[in-house]
């Protein structure tokens, strides 16, 4: 199984962050990304989550770069399966042959031999589950990878996967806004299995910090289209907004304690101030 001590993990999905790539959180300079991340670990906090699709590598980039000489400390968590096309476009795929082309260039862009979890990103109906589980094993079998997790999956595919190998980690959208069936059905599939269930955007991407106004954010940035930046999820926002005054917290207190009451918490941080907020919920 997967062995992770602090409850938040640092995410690096907005330090991947790429005008021209998936995903457009603003400029991030590259070296305070890789401050950031080692400003994390300094504070405590022992896991890191990253994907190739976060700005096409970078941030598995940044992530090698922030753990450079202390490897054995740090467990990496990483996905696999969301191809790029010529066009910039992508789509998924969970194919033997696409799970082991992306791993291989996981590790050569982490600097690292092997990675503590590799997670397919996203179902691809076009591939049973059994299969691409069945390629995750073999990389275990080969050392390159420590535990197999599936991201974004329900529990119905969890029940496939588990059945040809050991699922340790599943992750999910989870948060005070928003927390589906599929997740809450796959976090009690964790409960039962022992899993570790990981939710990632607990702050909304930022909407459950006080002070964060989507209109400040850069041109094209991806959070002004999220739901919460008008009509009802914006009124779903307010109304958590009072719940946590009359409780006394802070916005992302309130948010986070929701969380942390369930679940590890994937925390998206862009600065080393960010990172030593976070992991003060460890």
């Amino acid at each position: 199984m997967l062995n992770l001590r602090s409850r938040v993990g640092v995410g690096t999905a907005p330090l991947g962050s790429l005008a021209d790539g998936p995903l457009w959180w603003g400029p991030q300079d590259r070296d305070e990304a890789v401050a950031t991340i080692r400003a994390a670990l300094d504070a405590g906090i022992d896991w890191v989550d990253t994907a190739p699709f976060y700005g096409w590598g970078r941030a598995e980039e940044l992530v090698g770069d922030a753990v450079s000489g202390r490897r054995d400390d740090v467990t990496i968590v990483t996905k696999c399966g969301t191809v790029r096309r010529p066009d910039g476009t992508w789509h998924e795929d969970g194919s033997p042959d696409a799970v082991r082309a992306d791993l291989e260039a996981s590790l050569r862009r982490l600097r690292t031999d092997h990675v503590d979890a590799l997670q397919l990103h996203d179902p691809d109906p076009a591939v049973p589950v059994e299969e691409t589980v069945g390629t995750m094993a073999e990389l275990v079998i080969e050392g390159k990878v420590r535990a197999i997790g599936l991201s974004n999956h329900p529990a119905e595919l969890l029940v496939r996967g588990a059945a040809v190998a050991p699922i340790s980690v599943v992750q999910h959208q989870w948060s005070i806004l928003h927390h589906g069936p599929d997740a809450d059905g796959a976090r009690a599939w964790c409960r039962e299995t022992g899993a570790e269930f990981l939710a990632w955007s607990p702050l909304a991407s930022g909407f459950l910090v006080d002070g964060f106004a989507p209109d400040q954010t850069a041109d094209g940035d991806l959070r002004r289209r999220l739901p919460w930046a008008s009509g009802d999820g914006a009124d779903r926002l307010a109304q958590v907004r009072r719940d946590a005054d009359a409780a006394g917290r802070t916005l992302q207190d309130h948010a986070m304690s929701w969380v942390l009451d369930s679940a590890r918490a994937i925390v998206g941080v862009r600065t080393p101030t960010e990172a030593r907020a976070v992991a003060r919920y460890q």
